[in-house]
Formats: C-alpha cells, sequence, structure tokens
C-alpha cells in the first residue's frame, strides 16, 4: 500500500537511497494559499522582480492613504526626510574632515571644524528624530490596514450566498484571501522601508556625487557585489522552500497525529506509534539532506560575494589612493567615500532583504484583490429586487418544479420536486442518503436558490420577499450544526440574536431540546464555555451538542421549524422527548421533520420520499404503508430491527416497480 512520494517539487534526491527513504503512505497534497508568493518569487527572475515592484509598491501606498492619510504622508515626509539628512550629514562629515586635516594648530582646526559638527550633530538628530516619527506613524498604520482589509474581507464572506462554498475555485481563492488580508499590513510596512532604504542609498550617492563624481564609481564596486550575493541567495531560498512546501506540509501534518488529542485514541489503540516514527524519519531525512544542501550553496554564493565584495573595496581603496596621491581629491573627500560605503552597504541590506518582502507579500495581496472582484459574482443581486416586500404570517409554501444543481455534479441534487406544506403542518422529508432532502430544505430556507423552477411563500416567489424579514419567520436546525465557542447560554441565545433573550427564555427552549439538566451539570451552568480553547473550557458529546443546537431552534418560536436529523445522536430517552416536543407544535405551527428515524415521522400531517433527488412517494403513514413501497420497505427494514419475534426468514416487503 505505500506510495513513492517522490514528486517534480525537487522533495527527494536522485538515486536509490533518495527514494527510499521517501517511500511514504502519505499522498500528495494539494497546493496551499502561502505558496503562492514563494512559488511566484522561486519562478521569478530579478528583472521580473524589480519590474514588478513600482506597482506593487504604488498599491501598498494607496491602501495605506485610504486607511490613514495624516500618518501616510508623515512616513513619506520623514523617509524623504531622512534621506535628506543623511546626504547633508555626509557631507557636513568631509567638511568636519577637511577642517581637522588643514594645517594648523590643533586648537583652531577644532574651533573651525565646529560649524560643521554643529551641523553634523543636528541632521543627525533631526534624522533619529524622523526615523521615531515614521516608527510611530507605521506602527500606527499597521492595525488600521489590518482592521481595513480584514473587515472589508469578512463583510464579503459573510455576504456571499451560500453556493459560493460549493465551488473549489472560490474556496481555494478564499484560503489564499484570507492570508493575503494579513499580507497587506506587511505588504505596507515592507514597501515603507524599502523606500527608506532606497533614499539611504541615494542619499549617499547624492553625497558622494557631490564631493567627487569618481567617489560613485567606486560605491558602485564596492556594494553591488554584496548585492547580487544577497539577492542571489535569497533566491535559492524561496527556489528550496517552494519545492519542499508539500514536504513540510507532510511533517505538519505528522506532527498533528503524534501530538494532537484527536488522534491519541486510536495512536495508542492500533499502536501507531512506530510506524507514524518511520514516516516522520522518512520525510525529515530527506529534508535535512535537502536543508544542508541549501545551507552549502548559501553560504558559497554569500561567500563567493563577500570575496568579490572585498577585492572590489581594495581597488576602491587603491583608487582613493591614486587620486590622493595625483591631488585630484583631498584626504577628507577620501575618508568620507569610506564611510559612504559603510552606510550605503547599511541600506544596502535593508533594501535587499525588502525587496524579495515586497514582492512576495504583494503576490498574497493579488490573491486578497483578485478574490473581491471575483467573489461581487456571489454577492447577492440587491438591484434585481430592490425593495422585497415584508413577508405576512405564513399560509402555504409551495414548491413548483424546483430544481438544484450543484457545480461539481451532473446529476441534480434535487430534481423537479413539486409539493405544497400548510401553515400548521408538519411535513417529513425521508429517503436514503444522497436523496436531496436536505437540499430542498435548504432551498425552502432561502439558504440556496434553485436552479430551476420556483418556491413561493403564501403564493409569492421567495426572491420578491425581504430576503431578512423572510429568514426571520424561518428556523433550521442544521444537520452538520457548528460547535460555537461560546457559553451554553450564548449558543443557544444566538438562534435568536435579534431579540437579546432573556435567561428565561433560554431556559425554557434548554428545556423542550432536553437540555437544560444536562446544562445546569456543567461545572458553570449556563455560563459554562463549550470551547476547551478557553480557561475551563468544556467539551461536549455529540448528543449533548445536538441538544443545544435543537433549543437554539425552539429559542427562535417562529412559524416555521426546519429540524434535519435532530436526534442522530441522543439515547432514546431524550430522542423521544425531543420529538414529543416537535410534536407539540403541530397545528399551530408549521415543522419540516428530515430524520432517518422512521418511527419518528408516523405521526406527521404528510410524508415526502426521496430517491436521487426526485419526490416518488407522498401521503401520511398509513397510505404509504398502504401502497408498500420505498417507504414502506425502509421503514419495514428499520421495524425489523426492534421485532425481536420476527424470525430471519421472515419475508420483507418489496417495493413497486413504479416507485
Amino acid at each position: 500500500m505505500a506510495e513513492t512520494a517522490t514528486t517534480a517539487e525537487g522533495e527527494a534526491p536522485a538515486g536509490p537511497a533518495g527514494r527510499q527513504r521517501m517511500d511514504s503512505v502519505l499522498p500528495e497534497l494539494r497546493a496551499m494559499w502561502w505558496e503562492t508568493g514563494v512559488r511566484a518569487r522561486a519562478e521569478a527572475g530579478l528583472f521580473a522582480v524589480f519590474a514588478e515592484l513600482p506597482r506593487l509598491i504604488w498599491a501598498a501606498l494607496r491602501v495605506s492613504w485610504r486607511v490613514d492619510r495624516v500618518r501616510t504622508l508623515v512616513v513619506v515626509a520623514t523617509t524623504v526626510g531622512a534621506g535628506v539628512m543623511a546626504a547633508f550629514g555626509l557631507l557636513a562629515t568631509q567638511r568636519v574632515l577637511v577642517e581637522l586635516f588643514a594645517g594648523g594648530p590643533t586648537a583652531e582646526k577644532v574651533v573651525a571644524a565646529l560649524p560643521a559638527l554643529a551641523a553634523l550633530a543636528a541632521a543627525t538628530a533631526l534624522r533619529a528624530g524622523m526615523a521615531t516619527a515614521m516608527g510611530y506613524a507605521q506602527n500606527g498604520l499597521a492595525p488600521k490596514v489590518d482592521r481595513e482589509v480584514e473587515r472589508g474581507l469578512f463583510e464579503v464572506t459573510t455576504a456571499v450566498r451560500l453556493e459560493a462554498f460549493d465551488a473549489d475555485a472560490f474556496a481555494d481563492d478564499m484560503e489564499r484571501a484570507s492570508r493575503g488580508a494579513d499580507s497587506t499590513t506587511d505588504l505596507v510596512q515592507s514597501s515603507m522601508n524599502l523606500l527608506a532604504g532606497l533614499a539611504g542609498l541615494l542619499a549617499v550617492a547624492v553625497a558622494v556625487a557631490v564631493i567627487h563624481p569618481l567617489l560613485l564609481v567606486a560605491l558602485l564596486v564596492a556594494t553591488m557585489p554584496n548585492a547580487w550575493a544577497s539577492l542571489r541567495a535569497g533566491h535559492l531560498r524561496y527556489q528550496t522552500y517552494a519545492a519542499g512546501s508539500v514536504r513540510r506540509r507532510r511533517v505538519w501534518l505528522l506532527h498533528r497525529l503524534m501530538a494532537e488529542r484527536d488522534s491519541a485514541p486510536e495512536l495508542r489503540s492500533y499502536g501507531l506509534r512506530r510506524f507514524l516514527l518511520d514516516q516522520y524519519d522518512r520525510v525529515m531525512g530527506v529534508e535535512t539532506d535537502i536543508q544542508l544542501a541549501l545551507a552549502r550553496r548559501v553560504t558559497t554564493t554569500t561567500t563567493v560575494g563577500s570575496m568579490i565584495a572585498g577585492v572590489a573595496t581594495a581597488v576602491v581603496y587603491v583608487l582613493l589612493g591614486l587620486l590622493l596621491v595625483d591631488g585630484q581629491i583631498p584626504l577628507a573627500a577620501a575618508a568620507t567615500c569610506v564611510v559612504a560605503v559603510q552606510s550605503a552597504q547599511r541600506s544596502l541590506s535593508v533594501v535587499t532583504f525588502q525587496v524579495d518582502r515586497v514582492y512576495t507579500e504583494g503576490q498574497h495581496f493579488r490573491d486578497y484583490t483578485g478574490f473581491m472582484t471575483r467573489a461581487a459574482a456571489y454577492l447577492p443581486d440587491e438591484t434585481a429586487h430592490p425593495a422585497g416586500a415584508v413577508p405576512d404570517r405564513l399560509r402555504e409554501v409551495h414548491v413548483d418544479a424546483v430544481t438544484l444543481c450543484y457545480p461539481d455534479r451532473d446529476v441534480p441534487a434535487v430534481d423537479q420536486v413539486t409539493l405544497t406544506i400548510e401553515a400548521g403542518q408538519t411535513v417529513a422529508f425521508v429517503g436514503e442518503n444522497g436523496s436531496g432532502k436536505s437540499t430542498l430544505a435548504a432551498m425552502i430556507a432561502t439558504l440556496r436558490a434553485p436552479t430551476g423552477g420556483t418556491i413561493r411563500w403564501n403564493g409569492r416567489p421567495l426572491p420578491e420577499w425581504d430576503v431578512d424579514a423572510l429568514r426571520a419567520r424561518i428556523a433550521v436546525v442544521t444537520q452538520e450544526y457548528h460547535k460555537w465557542p461560546f457559553t451554553a447560554a450564548t449558543n443557544i441565545a444566538i438562534g435568536d440574536i435579534g431579540a437579546e433573550p432573556g435567561q428565561d427564555r433560554i431556559e425554557a427552549a434548554a428545556a423542550r431540546a432536553v437540555a437544560h439538566e444536562m446544562i445546569t451539570e456543567l461545572p458553570h451552568g449556563y455560563e459554562t464555555l463549550l470551547d476547551r480553547t478557553f480557561a475551563n473550557g468544556q467539551d461536549l458529546s455529540g448528543g449533548q451538542w445536538q441538544r443545544i443546537t435543537a433549543a437554539r431552534g425552539f429559542l427562535r418560536n417562529v412559524e416555521l421549524l426546519i429540524m434535519d436529523e435532530p436526534s442522530s445522536a441522543l439515547d432514546p430517552r431524550a430522542e423521544d422527548a425531543l420529538f414529543q416536543a416537535i410534536r407539540d407544535r403541530q397545528g399551530r405551527a408549521t415543522t419540516i421533520l428530515i430524520t432517518h428515524r422512521l418511527a419518528n415521522v408516523r405521526h406527521a400531517d404528510q410524508i415526502y420520499v426521496l430517491h436521487h433527488g426526485a419526490l416518488v412517494e407522498a401521503g401520511t403513514h398509513d397510505e404509504l404503508m398502504t401502497a408498500r413501497g420505498r417507504y414502506s420497505e425502509l421503514f419495514a427494514l428499520q421495524a425489523a430491527g426492534y421485532d425481536t419475534r420476527q424470525t430471519a426468514a421472515a419475508p420483507l416487503p418489496h417495493q413497486t416497480t413504479g416507485a
């Protein structure tokens, strides 16, 4: 069953040893959001990187300007000002050296240098003050940018239609956009730091050119080799990181399997410790070899760069000596050049680091902006029905030839279903797994839009009603409930969050869902946090969570209650009490019940049997049992499990060919 996990992504080294170490049962993993920027940087040449930098920096400045104009102006002004002060400081340094190297008594030379020293001190102080102001403005921008872009993302993700989450492309886009929202802050900060580094380089270049044009050539010769080595080493790191992304995610997956609570029982029960450690050793054996190879390549690159830079610096010093001997530059200018080279190298290290960071974070930022553009197609069309009517009290729900097709399936999930639900009825949707029951209920609840046919509330199509007002009249207890990390009381209260229900209503809803006694037995009762992530938090069993979810639906106390498999994890006593509460609604409120426990739908006013998305039978329990169709067969199969008098040879009813 083992699978050789060598891939085109450079995970395993060539040769039998590498293949043997990577012989793993772990399959290939799909691409992740964080790989976008890393892969883009690994595949981009330096020319492509520098070509895209202006656009990315401009995008960062636009975001920053939109969020806080004052802080953006402060950052830009202080960046320019710091560059000017750096140039002025170098010129002042050169002037100080001129005075100190001049002939005459030392005291007179110091006095002559005092104005230049004062100017240098002022420039240094101003530059330090500007750096402080820049840091303050940047630190203030970061949380504002983060809030702006993240809030914008959540405004879209909470508003898109539910079918958006059925599309694989949308889910992948949203995952990458979440990282892109975080990257926006990093992009803005990195862009500002890159501009500051470039301003420092430009300041040094201007100051050196003013002192002597030949010194500018010397500056370039002394600094460019290290710049090339730094960018090349960064490129190697990105290439290796991108090539090993799947491998590292395998290691992360193994971390989870060996160290998390969910996997711990089976790990011990099946004796998986040595098996998982072996998987870890195989993956990490290759990872270690590749990291050592990377270390050798990076060390070689930086060493070569440093050697070339050392030779270039020696050439610069020889050039300075020749210029001094020839009398073309004074000794003060040569000394200033040495200071300038050191300053340029510091600024260059900032620039080379920020170049890679701006480019990489910029790719994630593009994921964010691209998602925001594409997600607009999934937003509700408010222009189609701009003034939806407020629905009146439910009298009838009519489903007319409704069809729904999921984007990744050829067969409809619901196919040409027509039925009518009268106010006060309790109706049941039954059928085998995948028959379309939950999908049909979701369309009635306005959570999904049909791809064909019409659903009417009191004779008017659902899209013509105000969607928020309509949903306020419907409560849905979903089969795939979410464990909200709140207190027990809040977990129930969110069922009617707009009404801010009091404790008495919460407890009454819990009692109807057979949850009250269970909650009061928790360490802090209704104020117990239902998430072990928090201090003193508690976890619940599946059945206990199902009671909380049912209480959420009962709290809403609306005209239409949809309960999708509300008792699948309940014990018999709790299940009986829950369905008694559902039966109590019969005749005064409308309930749609979806369940595989067919004994619990015997009292329904109408039972609709679905198969492969189509409505194949409808009627009361007695009518369907008499028809001896699909419902009768399923009911008899369940009943046989409880009937101790039935022999193994007892025949089961057969469905009719028309079913």
